[in-house]
């Protein structure tokens, strides 16, 4: 079974729909983990749009690297290019990748406009994992 880390800053709602998507899409071929530079909580927001794709994140845990380093990851993919600067360094047989998504917790404005940033970042995310598992898939 390969591992695989989704690092963001405060593993609150990108990297945790990321895990999300990558244990729907990957299932019990992969053990995914998520972690943040810093913990920050799980997101109400992400919990509740990811429900609407019949993903439930809800028992998912905001931890930070540090908790994760005696595991050795087959894939770390950073999520946001703060959490990228800030990686640890990792062997040279760890698959590095890396996407920016937008931060949807920072949007400002209505609830609407909030709601729709979420959902804005979740199908991208969703989108990018599917690519990603399918990769995945054909490399093990």
């Amino acid at each position: 079974m390969i591992n695989i880390l989704v690092l963001c800053t405060g593993n609150s709602c990108r990297s945790q729909m990321a895990e999300g998507f990558l244990r729907k899409y990957l299932g019990n071929r992969a053990a995914v983990y998520s972690a943040g530079i810093e913990a920050h909580g799980l997101n109400d927001r992400a919990v509740e749009i990811m429900k609407d794709d019949g993903i439930d994140i809800s028992k998912q845990t905001s931890n930070t690297i540090l908790e994760l380093k005696e595991t050795t990851f087959d894939y770390v993919v950073t999520v946001c290019d703060n959490a990228k600067e800030k990686c640890p360094y990792f062997p040279a047989s760890t698959s590095q990748l890396h996407h920016n998504f937008p931060d949807p917790d920072k949007v400002e404005g209505s609830e609407q406009k909030k709601l729709d940033a979420f959902k804005k970042s979740r199908d991208e995310i969703n989108e990018y994992c599917r690519k990603l598992s399918e990769k995945i898939l054909i490399e093990i």
